[in-house]
């Protein structure tokens, strides 16, 4: 009787697992972002679980877990319950760049966190202050080739997008630069105006207001379309540097174990989202040029990346432990 009863109440977990599922989210989720408020990342982040909570009915709380270039956030991210209740929201460096800064991350990131949804690209733009005499890429180019280790640009940090885009466009020119970090891209671009460093590649977010207002001037953009936001920018193939291309992005992502029913109503969520037309419009306010792929086209797009990535990090030699 008690053998029977067993046997009975265990065969009613899968049943009672499936149900949970099938009523997934029946409570508030957490995003996990795992870098400081008030960037561009951030209120790409917010915009985005404003946009899925819609989408699945529930309350999305955003929790900034800044620290270690994402490291942190994404330690925290997955420590919590595989259930797709807490659930991640990662950008090209902590997906990325990431895997070739650090030596010894405490987790894996291509195994341990699962592609749900592709929120959007940001293009990088190539700027200079307006003392700089050059006024195309191509005059820029020209002008580093001449002066070996004249001219400097800034970066918000070593490792970051920001540097490696720099130190890409450098080496594709046949050009040497000297690299000034900053902590951060606001101490940097505030330089870059002041005419203490000479050049930068920022993302888009933060320099649009820069370059509208003449303080810096903007050679090209880094994708292989131009930009709706600077219809006027070429881009860096159009202005004199064939294949160059370099981007941040963000993406939604689940944790290792969420069953794969929860990871698809993420994606589902994601996707849908970012179709909402207020929601597009708003990305591409702060420079971000929507997507919305789903899982498996951000798998095969990060595998991409991340063959890109680590050998362009390995020969400049950044690191980060």
């Amino acid at each position: 009787m008690q053998r029977r009863a067993l046997l009975a109440a265990t065969a009613t977990l899968p049943c009672a697992a499936l149900a949970q599922e099938a009523a997934w989210p029946s409570r508030p989720l957490r995003m996990v972002v795992p870098f400081a408020p008030g960037g561009a990342g951030d209120v790409v982040a917010r915009l985005m679980a404003q946009g899925m909570s819609e989408q699945l009915g529930q309350a999305i709380t955003v929790e900034n877990r800044g620290g270690s270039g994402g490291v942190l956030g994404s330690e925290v991210a997955l420590t919590a319950a595989p259930d797709g209740y807490t659930f991640v929201f990662h950008t090209m460096s902590s997906a990325v760049l990431n895997a070739g800064l650090y030596q010894n991350l405490p987790f894996n990131l291509r195994r341990d966190f699962l592609p749900a949804c592709l929120v959007g690209i940001m293009p990088n733009v190539v700027l200079v202050n307006p003392r700089v005499p050059a006024h195309s890429l191509a005059e820029l180019l020209d002008l580093l080739r001449a002066n070996p280790a004249k001219y400097s640009y800034a970066s918000s940090g070593n490792g970051t997008i920001v540097h490696l885009s720099a130190h890409l466009l450098a080496s594709m020119a046949g050009a040497q630069m000297i690299h000034v970090p900053y902590r951060g891209s606001g101490p940097a671009l505030s330089d870059l105006v002041a005419g203490t460093v000479d050049m930068m590649v920022d993302t888009m977010a933060g320099v649009l207001g820069f370059v509208r207002g003449g303080q810096l001037r903007a050679l090209a953009v880094t994708t292989k379309e131009r930009s709706p936001a600077l219809p006027d920018v070429p881009t860096a193939s159009e202005a004199g540097l064939p294949g160059y291309e370099t981007y941040n992005w963000h993406a939604v992502f689940a944790t290792r174990g969420t069953p794969p029913a929860v990871v698809a109503r993420l994606e589902a969520a994601g996707m849908a989202a970012v179709r909402q037309p207020a929601l597009r419009r708003r990305l591409a306010e702060v420079g971000v040029e929507p997507s919305g792929a789903g899982a498996a086209e951000l798998a095969s797009f990060w595998d991409q990346q991340l063959a890109l990535w680590l050998p362009i990090i390995r020969a400049s030699g950044a690191k980060a432990d």
